[in-house]
C-alpha cells in the first residue's frame, strides 16, 4: 500500500519542477478540491526542501499516512540512519505545544507501530518558517528508545538541525525499499479506531497483524459471512464473540456497523452499548472529527448535523430498547451488535426499572430476552452479535452471558447459534446453561469468534493475564508473568500519590493520555483530594487536551470503573483504597457507610468489586503506577493495617517500588 502522496529519492526530487510535484500531490489527494492555502503551503515546502537539501542524499515522502490517527505527516525524510519527521508551520512565528506534540505523536507512532522504523533513530522537527533565529536543541529522551525530543527550527536552521542529528545518531543505514515495505501494525485506542473506521479505513489498516493472534479481520469476516448466510437463507442467528480485556471486541462491532451504515440497505446495522460514557465519548469524538474533516475539505458542517448521523448507528442500548417498547414494528436494522453483552440486565433488574421509570408494571422479560425479541419481529432474517467480556460485570443486576443463553432456550428455539470456542471458560460463567444449549439444533462452535490476544497494550500482550493471576492470588504465576511483562510494560508501586503523578508525567510523551483511576467504592481517598462522588464529565476527561482543567491530564478529576470500562489510557495511576484489601485469608471486601468500613457478604457484590479492580488494572496501554496510600494511625477509617498488606502483596509479586 502506498502511504504517501508523493515520494522519490532526494536527488530526483531536487531535479523535478515544483509544479510537477505539486500536480502529483493534488492528484493523490483523492479528488477533493484543494484549498489555495494548502497548495501554497505545499509549494513553499517544496521550494524550501529543494534549497535546504541541495547536498543531501536520501529519500523524501510528502503527506505520509498515519491511519491510526487519521492524519498525514507533512514530510518524512530518510537520510543515513535517521527518519526525520517534519511538521511545517508555514508563515508561523511561534512553536505551539500542539505542533510539538503532533510531531512527537507522529514519531512515536512510527516507532511503536511501523515494523521497519522500530530500530531506527527518529527525529521529529517542527519548522516554523517565520520564527526568529534560535539555537536548536537536539537531544533524545530518558526512554532511551532512539526517539528525539521535538526539535524547533526555522528555515535558516533546518539544515543545521539535520546535520546535528546525523552527527548524534550512529546506526545502520536505512534501505528505502525495505522501509517502504514495512508493515504498519497499529494498536489504536477505541476512539482512534472509531474515527478511522468512520472515515472508511479498513480494520486491517488500523489493527495489528500478529501471526500469533487470530486477526480482527478474520473475526469480522466470520461474522459478515454469518450475516450474509442468514440473509440469503432467511434464518435468524445470534453470535457470541469472546475475548480477553482489550482484545478488540468493541472494534469488531464498530467495524461491522461502519461498513453497514446505509439505512436504505437491508444489511443496515446498529452498534448498541449500555456503557453510557463510551457511547457519549464516541458520539462526541466522531462528530468533532467529521466537522474537522469537512472543514479541511472546504465544507461547512454543523456539529449537530454530524452528531445526528453518528447517533444513528451508535446507540445507547436503553434508547434502542425504549424505542422498541413504543413501536411494535420490526426495527429498521436487521443486524444489532451488542457491546459488553454480559452487562445486560437480568429479569428482576429490568422489571424493577420498567415499573419505576417506564410505568410498565409486571414486565416479565430480562433485557437479553426482550432485545432478541425485537430482532425476532423481522419476518425474514436477523442477526444479533453479542460481544462478551469475561469477568466484566461490575454493577447490580448485570446478568452475565448465561441470561442470553437462558433466553434462547426459553423463547427462541429456531434461532441459529454461533458460539466462540472459549465461551465455556470460567470467567464467562456460562456454566450449565451452555451444556443445555449444545443439545439443540443449529448450534455451531467457531474458534474464529474468540480474540485471544489483548491489543490494548501494544507493549505487552499478557497484562490481562497478569491481572487475572494477581486477583486470583496466584503468586507464583503472577511473579513469572510480571517478570516477562515488565521488560516492555513499566509497572511500579508507591505509597505516595504525588510520586505516582510525577511518574506518569515523566513517562508520557506527546499527547499520550494519562489519568488517575479509582474504585467507585474508594470512599477514603478524600485526604488525598480524591472524591469519587464528585461529578466528572467523561467527554472532557477523555477527549480534551492538557490545557483543560477537566481533562485527565490535570490529575484532579478521577475516573471510576464505570467511566473507563471499554476505554483506555496510555498511562494510568491506579489508586488503591481499603475497599478491596489483601489479607492472609484472601481478598477482604468492604464498603464505607457513614463513619466505618462494613463487610460485604454477598458473593455477587464481591464479584462486582473484584471485577471493578480488574477493569481498573487493565486500562493502561503502555504502563501504570499503583498507589497504595500509607494510611494514618490517627484516622480510624484509614489505619495503616488496612493498606500495608496490599502493598506488601504487590511488592512480594515483584512490582518495583518508587
Amino acid at each position: 500500500m502506498k502511504r504517501d502522496y508523493y515520494s522519490d529519492s532526494i536527488a530526483r526530487f531536487r531535479d523535478t519542477s515544483p509544479n510537477e510535484i505539486l500536480g502529483t500531490l493534488v492528484k493523490s489527494s483523492g479528488g477533493f478540491a484543494v484549498e489555495p492555502t494548502q497548495r501554497d503551503a505545499w509549494l513553499e515546502e517544496i521550494n524550501i526542501l529543494q534549497r535546504v537539501l541541495s547536498q543531501v542524499q536520501g529519500s523524501i515522502y510528502f503527506e505520509y499516512a498515519i491511519p491510526r490517527m487519521g492524519k498525514r505527516i507533512d514530510v518524512v525524510l530518510l537520510i543515513s540512519s535517521v527518519i526525520f519527521v517534519l511538521e511545517f508551520k508555514v508563515g508561523e512565528r511561534e512553536f505551539t505545544s500542539y505542533a510539538l506534540n503532533q510531531s512527537w505523536d507522529y514519531a512515536l507512532d512510527l516507532k511503536n507501530f511501523h515494523e521497519t522504523s522500530r530500530d531506527s533513530f527518529i527525529a521529529p522537527i517542527v519548522v516554523a518558517t517565520k520564527a526568529p533565529h534560535t539555537t536548536p536543541i537536539v537531544s533524545t529522551t530518558p526512554h532511551n528508545d532512539k526517539v528525539f525530543s521535538p526539535i524547533r527550527c526555522n528555515l535558516e536552521s533546518l539544515l543545521l538541525v539535520v546535520e546535528r542529528v546525523l552527527d548524534f545518531a550512529d546506526g545502520a543505514l536505512i534501505d528505502p525499499t525495505q522501509w517502504e515495505g514495512g508493515r504498519y501494525s497499529p494498536t489504536p485506542t477505541i476512539v482512534e479506531a472509531a474515527m478511522a473506521l468512520y472515515n472508511n479505513h479498513s480494520v486491517s489498516e488500523i489493527s495489528r497483524s500478529d501471526a500469533a493472534a487470530i486477526n480482527l479481520t478474520v473475526t469480522s469476516e466470520t461474522i459478515l459471512e454469518i450475516i450474509q448466510s442468514a440473509r440469503a437463507n432467511s434464518f435468524k442467528a445470534i453470535c457470541f464473540v469472546t475475548g480477553v480485556p482489550g482484545a478488540g471486541k468493541t472494534l469488531v462491532g464498530l467495524n461491522i456497523a461502519t461498513q453497514r451504515r446505509d439505512d436504505s440497505s437491508d444489511l443496515y446495522s446498529v452498534f448498541l452499548s449500555g456503557n453510557g460514557p463510551l457511547v457519549a465519548i464516541l458520539h462526541e469524538a466522531l462528530a468533532r472529527d467529521r466537522v474537522r474533516h469537512h472543514k479541511e475539505q472546504g465544507l461547512k458542517t454543523r456539529k449537530g448535523e454530524a452528531m445526528s448521523e453518528v447517533k444513528a448507528f451508535i446507540q445507547n442500548i436503553h434508547h434502542f430498547r425504549d424505542e422498541c417498547l413504543i413501536d411494535h414494528e420490526p426495527p429498521i436494522e436487521h443486524v444489532a451488535l451488542f457491546d459488553e453483552a454480559q452487562r445486560a440486565w437480568n429479569q428482576q433488574q429490568t422489571s424493577n426499572f420498567m415499573a419505576r421509570k417506564k410505568n410498565t408494571p409486571n414486565f416479565k422479560q430480562s433485557e437479553p430476552e426482550f432485545l432478541i425479541s425485537c430482532l425476532d419481529r423481522h419476518r425474514d432474517w436477523a442477526v444479533v452479535v453479542c460481544l462478551v467480556g469475561g469477568g466484566q460485570e461490575i454493577n447490580t443486576g448485570e446478568a452475565g452471558i448465561s441470561e442470553w443463553m437462558d433466553s434462547l432456550n426459553r423463547s427462541f428455539p429456531s434461532w441459529h447459534i454461533y458460539i466462540s470456542s472459549r465461551l465455556n471458560d470460567s470467567e464467562y460463567a456460562a456454566g450449565q446453561v451452555l451444556k443445555e444449549l449444545r443439545s439443540r439444533p443449529n448450534v455451531t462452535t467457531k474458534d474464529e469468534l474468540h480474540l485471544a490476544v489483548s491489543m490494548r497494550s501494544f507493549r505487552a500482550e499478557h497484562v490481562s493475564l497478569l491481572v487475572k493471576q494477581l486477583l486470583d492470588l496466584d503468586r507464583t504465576a503472577a511473579r513469572e508473568t510480571l517478570a516477562k511483562v515488565s521488560e516492555k510494560y513499566p509497572m511500579v508501586i508507591t505509597r505516595d500519590l504525588s510520586q505516582g503523578k510525577r511518574w506518569l508525567k515523566e513517562q508520557a510523551r506527546g499527547s499520550e493520555r494519562y489519568g488517575i483511576v479509582v474504585s467507585s467504592h474508594a470512599e477514603r481517598l478524600k485526604p488525598h483530594a480524591i472524591d469519587v462522588k464528585s461529578p466528572m464529565n467523561p467527554i472532557h476527561w477523555f477527549l480534551d487536551g492538557p490545557e483543560d482543567v477537566r481533562s485527565s491530564y490535570y490529575l484532579e478529576d478521577v475516573a471510576t470503573e464505570f467511566h473507563v470500562q471499554g476505554l483506555e489510557l496510555d498511562w494510568a495511576c491506579v489508586t488503591w483504597d481499603a475497599d478491596f484489601r489483601y489479607s492472609n485469608a484472601g481478598w477482604d471486601h468492604r464498603s464505607f457507610t457513614g463513619d466505618r468500613w462494613n463487610y460485604i457478604h454477598k458473593a455477587e457484590r464481591k464479584s462486582y468489586q473484584k471485577n471493578a479492580y480488574r477493569v481498573l488494572l487493565t486500562r493502561a496501554r503502555q504502563g501504570m503506577v499503583i498507589v497504595v496510600p500509607p494510611g494514618d494511625v490517627d484516622d480510624a477509617t484509614r489505619k495503616p493495617e488496612y493498606y500495608n498488606p496490599t502493598f506488601e502483596y504487590l511488592e512480594e509479586i515483584g512490582f518495583r517500588v518508587i
